[in-house]
């Protein structure tokens, strides 16, 4: 599925330039390392503010609780029944607990067939069927590099005044959307916070597990900087419970080496894809549904993706994995059991058919080998594999 020595055998020295740079100045949390990455990343995602963290799941807690959700020392929050927020059934399990581990409650709404992201629509029945409960915001996820439909999420906050919108934008560093007559935007940029990930699989990947909050609000922006240090405005000085979890300088060293060239990966990426899908159409293996081939990531027209995968829908995917694997071609399933059918969230109370769109998905996703390194040859090897299985 990946091969990292590519991406690294360029950058080696330029990397371990940067990280003997931190070993000299025996200065490893929260140094300028840290602090040129912040800035520099802000920038990439044009907003004012970015504060590193440990990982992106920390990242997703920490983007909610410095917008207050789940926080039980709000004046207006009501006593009855703990915050709520909206987001999808289909993603990383962490998009879901990060939620619980604020300390709200999360509601699921079905996904978009086609981008496989949440639904406005289904986001919409939700906030109606639950309208006597403190729902707090949306969380959508950019999935698979690929921003949601913010515009059905803007209208959606407007008809719903003070409900925040948080992006889990773990997968979509350099993503972008257009809304129509504007500027394109970046992911990080669209909504009240966002969250991003620089797990070494990402497409901005760090050697280890690192994330990031970004805002334009400069309240979110300091709550974030005290959760994220135990609290802490001043040293030593609690004014409230946080965490543990800052972005450590040798990580913030390899990702400003990286961030340089994530622009021009990204674009590998895409080119990728259009590779991908070019080879699929001539060999006669794609189609409109499961029905008659497999079926070929949707663009929608209003977002640039940055295609972390590359998901078709498979017919019989499992025995397509299968073969796939006896021709030593990496595949993954991203994801194969819905969050709302998880064990550990069975207390939730959600049931096998609640959201078909979701359910369908984990039985026919697969994701194929795309990184930004991967060779015109190895493409037509995984393109013909396929076509012979189906053949």
């Amino acid at each position: 599925m990946l091969d990292f020595s590519r991406q690294f055998a360029p950058l080696r020295q330029e990397i371990l330039v940067a990280i003997a740079k931190v070993c000299d100045s025996q200065h490893f949390i929260l140094g300028p390392q840290v602090e040129a990455f912040e800035k520099a990343a802000a920038n990439a995602c044009a907003v004012r503010f970015a504060i590193g963290c440990a990982s992106g799941t920390d990242a997703l807690w920490l983007a909610l609780a410095a917008c207050g959700i789940g926080d039980s020392t709000d004046a207006t929050r009501s006593n009855a029944q703990p915050d709520a927020v909206v987001t999808t059934p289909f993603s990383f399990f962490a998009t879901a607990s990060s939620i619980l581990r604020a300390g709200a409650l999360p509601l699921f709404a079905d996904i978009d067939p086609r981008t496989f992201n949440l639904s406005p629509q289904s986001v919409a029945e939700v906030l109606r069927s639950h309208a006597g409960q403190n729902v707090k915001a949306i969380l959508p996820v950019h999935l698979y590099g690929q921003c949601a439909d913010w515009d059905g999420f803007t209208a959606l906050q407007r008809d719903h005044p003070g409900l925040l919108l948080i992006e889990d934008a773990a997968q979509a560093f350099g993503a972008m959307w257009s809304t129509p007559g504007q500027p394109a935007r970046p992911a990080g940029s669209l909504g009240d916070a966002a969250a991003f990930s620089f797990y070494p699989t990402k497409n901005l990947a760090a050697f280890g597990d690192a994330g990031l909050v970004t805002t334009s609000n400069a309240e979110i922006d300091r709550r974030a900087r005290s959760l994220h240090a135990h609290g802490m405005t001043r040293r030593y000085y609690h004014d409230e419970v946080g965490c543990n979890s800052r972005l450590d300088e040798l990580q913030a060293a390899v990702l400003n080496v990286k961030l340089r060239y994530l622009p021009r990966w990204n674009q590998q990426r895409r080119d990728r894809a259009a590779r991908y899908d070019q080879l699929f159409r001539e060999a006669n293996i794609a189609g409109g549904s499961t029905s008659d081939g497999i079926v070929l990531p949707c663009t929608n027209p209003r977002a640039t993706p940055v295609f972390h995968q590359y998901v078709i829908r498979a017919p019989r995917r499992d025995a397509l994995r299968a073969h796939l694997a006896a021709q030593q071609i990496g595949s993954e399933i991203y994801y194969p059991v819905p969050i709302h059918l998880q064990a550990a969230l069975r207390d939730l109370g959600y049931k096998l058919g609640d959201f078909p769109q979701a359910e369908l998905a984990a039985a026919e996703v697969l994701a194929l080998p795309l990184y930004p390194e991967l060779r015109d040859d190895e493409q037509q090897t995984v393109v013909a594999a396929i076509r012979t299985f189906y053949n």
